[in-house]
């Protein structure tokens, strides 16, 4: 008889398990889609000059996510240098709200102290001949390096840059003393 019991047991065990509800998987979360203008989809990777003034150069790094360009001055008869001994970075990352990001500079306040600030960028056009960028281009900060309660208002400003190196030779600015 206990040879009954045990199939008993396991034929109820059975009917218990079949009857209980199965779990539905939770449906995968699928991410919002990117948002960037046409052929910003594309890599960005490689050199580029500004359109307006060739002396500056910048050096794209694309991921497929984040876009870096490191900003150069080049200088005649030299080699590109940072410019103008800081370190200027536009990262740029493509999300749903755009191809967006900021600047990494630093600027000075009234009384010449260093200020590192991020000014807003995003990416509004990527064609085959280059990007355009638009961007705050100056802002006003009081002597800690914060935002100044009283000055002008952010002002954004469209900068396009031209892939590759630039035909004419570079306005490098006035030349370094003797």
């Amino acid at each position: 008889m206990s040879r009954k019991r045990f199939w008993i047991a396991t034929g109820g065990l059975a009917t218990v398990l079949m009857a209980c509800p199965a779990r539905t998987p939770a449906p995968p979360v699928t991410p919002p889609p990117l948002q960037v203008p046409p052929g910003c989809e594309k890599s960005q990777t490689g050199t580029y000059h500004h359109a307006d003034n060739p002396a500056f150069r910048y050096l794209g790094e694309d991921d497929g996510g984040t876009l870096t360009l490191a900003v150069t001055r080049a200088r005649e008869q030299r080699e590109a240098a940072p410019d103008a001994g800081t370190t200027v970075n536009i990262v740029l990352h493509r999300t749903p709200e755009g191809f967006v990001g900021n600047t990494q500079a630093t600027t000075f306040t009234p009384g010449g102290i260093a200020c590192p600030v991020l000014f807003p960028t995003e990416a509004v056009r990527c064609d085959d001949q280059g990007l355009t960028l638009r961007s705050v281009a100056s802002t006003a900060l009081d002597e800690d390096c914060r935002p100044a309660p009283q000055g002008p208002a952010p002002t954004w400003k469209e900068q396009r840059l031209l892939r590759g190196e630039p035909a004419q030779a570079p306005d490098a600015g006035t030349p370094d003393a003797p």
